[in-house]
């Protein structure tokens, strides 16, 4: 029997106990009422709770792949084409056929048939502009600087510091912004986004050779890379020709413009040299690839028709990419094959990491992003939110090195400041004679993958028929630029915000993201694999390129 010491000795321990705990619990609760007074939240809750769990295994397929083309219509054609210098994925066939994968013969994407109008018509235009022109970027870099136990990226561009006349942000991060055209079709601000990208490179880019920060060595390595991602890889080394902003070909003892001088103030790149310059002497410079520890930052914007470029303040996404890995010649071939003889085999894609480190692809490629959740703040993105990003950047024909952006980018000085539209030419992919947006609105035939775009069907197709002549207004030597082609009205751009914000309240993305209008008609729910009727009335084509004649 226990002695009355005893039981007193357990009944102190107890109450010991129970006073730790309630301390704990009311320590946890001061912390979190201290966060809500700082106006802070968890934006990693959602991606922890839903952790594994991925309802559709087949996520990085968008949902402009099921497009019904109509035996006339092809929009595959942006993505899908031949092999192209370091890219030797020739998925042109797609075009052709519907190959998907057992769990992808469903459309899951079920948000693209959903009516909003009701909801839409309920929101005033004053609601809508106020909520697009809050800042959710900064919110979110406050909330992760104290996050425990968090291995991703935490943003540390500040915004709210700038540019600099050259594109340099003031904070001293070493991001730069790129200037660039929008990739054909759901990029283009008339359907539903606007968006800017930002470019690092990796600390000895951005040093000379005693290690000393430099802005010429680094100004002069990004033009390197430029010349290198954005020039034909079919062209031999020492015959390209691209325009770059002035740098000085002395601090790489290399005669850059090929005029048999070494001097400040080149401006082209006519001859390739085989390293980059200053503390990356040693860094070999490669055709269409990028250096290991380069970093992209994109961030996915609302439409805000009083804002330059309509680019509103707040924030869909925020998408981070840094290459983790560089691959020689050989592997890189090897990751090509192996993600084709896996397609082939109907095994579903397995990406490495997970939404808290970020998901790994096959080409060295680490990708994290952030979405709204459903009050509007930014949250890291669940696994499956993550695949959506995959598909587009893994093995896919048009890529340069899984990427899109900086191979459109505005040569020279021009193309590194803050996106922007106005000025802009609507000029033609590499290989092409027509203007890039002429083009595909002919092979399309409409201003979207869906063909759901009322307004531009309305402008460019009067009739039923390609105005041609108001669409040439905005090639190189016309009176237009592509702010004309491609910005939606007034009436458009409040009316896609408003859409988007009501999938926000929603948050179940992976149904599907689109800001559409109305119920989109010309996607399959299902489909059965075999001919997509292209090839049977020629209307495949295998020229495609993300590279553009300037």
């Amino acid at each position: 029997m226990a002695t009355r010491d005893s039981v007193k000795r357990r009944a102190a321990a107890s109450l010991l106990v129970c006073g730790l705990l309630v301390g704990l619990v009311a320590g946890a609760c001061a912390r979190r009422e201290e966060r809500a007074a700082e106006g802070l939240y968890d934006p990693l809750a959602r991606a922890r709770e839903a952790s594994g769990v991925v309802h559709n295994p087949e996520a990085s397929v968008p949902p402009l792949c099921y497009t019904k083309t109509g035996g006339t219509s092809n929009p595959c054609w942006v993505c899908h084409t031949s092999a192209h210098g370091s890219n030797v994925r020739a998925d042109a066939h797609l075009q052709e056929e519907y190959a998907f994968s057992d769990a992808a013969l469903t459309n899951h994407y079920e948000n693209l048939f959903v009516d909003r109008s009701a909801e839409i018509a309920r929101m005033s235009d004053e609601e809508i502009l106020r909520y697009v022109r809050e800042d959710n970027y900064t919110p979110l870099r406050r909330a992760l600087a104290g996050a425990r136990g968090y291995e991703g990226y935490v943003p540390d561009l500040d915004l709210d510091r700038g540019f600099d006349d050259e594109g340099f942000a003031r904070d001293g991060s070493g991001f730069r912004a790129v200037r660039f055209k929008p990739f054909p079709g759901t990029f283009w601000p008339t359907n539903g986004s606007t968006d800017d990208v930002f470019i690092r490179l990796p600390e000895a880019f951005r040093k000379d050779e005693r290690g000393a920060p430099s802005r010429a060595i680094y100004t002069l390595n990004l033009s390197l890379l430029e010349a290198a991602i954005t020039t034909d890889p079919d062209a031999p080394a020492d015959r390209i020709d691209r325009t770059i902003e002035p740098v000085d070909e002395r601090l790489l003892g290399e005669d850059l413009d090929g005029d048999g001088a070494l001097s400040a103030g080149v401006t082209r790149v006519r001859r390739l040299p085989r390293t980059y310059a200053g503390g990356a002497s040693s860094e070999p410079l490669e055709r269409g690839i990028y250096p290991r520890g380069v970093e992209f930052l994109h961030s996915v914007r609302y439409l805000d028709p009083d804002a330059p470029g309509y680019v509103a303040r707040r924030m869909k996404e925020l998408r981070y990419s840094r290459k983790v890995l560089k691959l020689d010649r050989w592997a890189l071939l090897r990751a090509y094959e192996k993600e084709q003889d896996e397609k082939d085999e109907g095994l579903l894609p397995v990406y490495t990491g997970s939404a808290t480190s970020g998901l790994r692809n096959a080409f060295g490629w680490q990708l994290q992003g952030f979405i709204e959740d459903a009050e509007g703040r930014l949250r890291l993105a669940t696994d499956e939110e993550h695949r959506f990003c995959m598909g587009c950047h893994s093995a896919l024909g048009v890529t340069v090195d899984q990427t899109f952006a900086f191979a459109r980018k505005v040569p020279g000085a021009e193309g590194f400041r803050m996106q922007d539209l106005r000025g802009m030419q609507d000029v033609p992919e590499l290989g092409h004679a027509e203007p890039e947006v002429l083009t595909y609105l002919r092979r399309v035939g409409g201003g979207d993958e869906l063909r759901a775009n009322e307004e531009m069907l309305a402008r460019f197709f009067p009739g039923g028929a390609l105005a041609e002549s108001e669409l040439r207004r905005a090639a190189p030597g016309g009176d237009r630029d592509l702010a004309f082609l491609l910005l939606p009205s007034r009436e458009r751009a409040l009316a896609l915000d408003k859409a988007y914000r009501v999938i926000v309240r929603g948050q179940r993305f992976d149904l599907g993201r689109d800001a559409l209008l109305r119920p989109a008609e010309n996607v399959h729910r299902s489909i059965e694999n075999g001919s997509t009727e292209l090839g049977k009335t020629n209307q495949v084509y295998t020229d495609g390129r993300l590279r553009l004649d300037w």
